[in-house]
């Protein structure tokens, strides 16, 4: 039993490290939004999704809903923050419309939040039936997100160019998912299983739509082309 928590908690310590990574990989588009002074043609979209998402599996992971899930604590806790950051610095460039689109999205998930949490809390009494509504909340989030990456992959389709598919972000997508459903495993959780088991699939697909359209790629590079590609880059994947 000491072996298997060791394990779990090594595998779990190597999905924080992943994940990290993904969190991570809006940087560059922050940065340039930053310099314009502008968010041109990006979308708060993602990342205004992502915070409902961390919030609900950091939620999720508390002692009193999941026992012995600290590090799905800590990974959705510091995806939270970092994505919060991008959705003021987002808040702060964008047009009066996008601002005003912004604050009632992220009241409404304010208000869902506080709601889940207060019928959790005062209706459910033990942490199987509070795991059991929280957790199925944050695999229909999940699903919801991955739809994100259908739109790439038809372009990837449409263009029969994989350019705007960044690999490393499809590789740690895809390693992210491995990861977390071995943790998953090691001390079986289906709410983290199902989310994850979708997440490698999704890899899975987009390694092959590399492998059919890599040699029909233009390369070439242009502006155009680095938007797209950092257009397509704010697909975050952000699950547990």
């Amino acid at each position: 039993m000491t072996d298997t928590n060791t394990a779990r908690t090594i595998v779990g310590i190597i999905g924080n490290v992943i994940a990290f990574g993904l969190f991570s990989a809006p940087i560059p588009t922050m940065v340039q939004i930053w310099k314009m002074k502008s968010v041109s043609e990006f979308k708060p979209d993602p990342y205004v999704a992502t915070v409902l998402n961390c919030m609900m599996w950091t939620f999720y992971g508390l002692p009193f809903v999941q026992p012995d899930s600290l590090l799905v604590i800590t990974i959705n806790g510091a995806g939270l923050v970092m994505e919060l950051i991008y959705v003021i610095i987002f808040f702060i460039f964008a047009t009066s419309p996008v601002r005003k689109r912004i604050t009632i999205a992220m009241a409404i998930e304010v208000i869902f939040m506080a709601v889940v949490v207060f019928c959790t809390l005062y209706f459910l009494h033990t942490t199987k039936q509070r795991s059991m509504l929280v957790g199925i909340l944050c695999i229909i989030f999940n699903i919801i997100m991955y739809a994100s990456p259908l739109t790439v992959m038809a372009l990837v389709i449409k263009t029969k160019s994989v350019k705007y598919m960044p690999f490393f972000l499809s590789l740690a997508n895809f390693m992210n998912g491995a990861i977390w459903i071995i943790y998953a495993c090691l001390k079986f959780d289906l709410y983290i299983l199902i989310p994850n088991v979708l997440g490698c699939l999704s890899g899975t697909i987009q390694f092959i739509l590399y492998a059919m359209y890599y040699k029909t790629t233009n390369w070439k590079d242009d502006d155009e082309d680095r938007e797209k590609r950092n257009l397509s880059a704010e697909i975050e994947l952000s699950q547990a």
